[in-house]
């Protein structure tokens, strides 16, 4: 039996320790993640007078980018699962911001592409991001931006190289 304030037998000094380090919440991996919520959070606020969640402009503006994208190959950019792909796409085409057509010579694929409407929401909701990204670049000023995006560019590099 262990008793208060009493070491349990056996049990080597690692068992004993914190299960994180006190600096766990000061490690870059934390920082990146505190700023990508921020962002993801302001971007939430500002699209939903457009009606608009922020995965449902990341799922046009990349059918923008690169229209005839199928939903496996959006699911595999976005990294989400097909089936969180095929639900926004169900729900932007019910709104007519996205139609699917049949792939030329596969006649089993659907490629995705924006109508106009899509365009036109796209078109809305890239202002308010654009002005998110102003917000962000003007409170780090010029020389701050461009070394933070070469910061995150190299860290992502760095990551994918493991």
């Amino acid at each position: 039996m262990i008793r208060h304030n009493e070491e349990p037998l056996g049990l080597d000094a690692l068992d004993n320790e914190e299960p994180v380090g006190l600096d766990a919440l000061d490690r870059v991996t934390w920082a990146l993640r505190r700023a990508e919520l921020a962002v993801q959070t302001l971007k939430e606020q500002r699209l939903r007078p457009l009606g608009m969640a922020a995965p449902h402009y990341t799922l046009l503006i990349s059918v923008h980018a690169d229209p005839g994208l199928t939903g496996a190959e959006l699911a595999r950019r976005l990294n989400v699962t097909p089936q969180a792909v095929a639900s926004l796409v169900a729900r932007l085409e019910s709104r007519g911001q996205l139609e699917r057509r049949e792939h030329p010579r596969h006649r089993h694929v659907q490629e995705l592409h924006l109508t106009d409407a899509g365009r036109d929401a796209l078109r809305a909701a890239d202002r308010v991001i654009a002005d998110i990204e102003l917000q962000i670049t003007d409170g780090l000023g010029p020389e701050e931006t461009v070394r933070l995006r070469a910061l995150l560019d190299r860290v992502a590099r760095t990551v994918r190289e493991d």
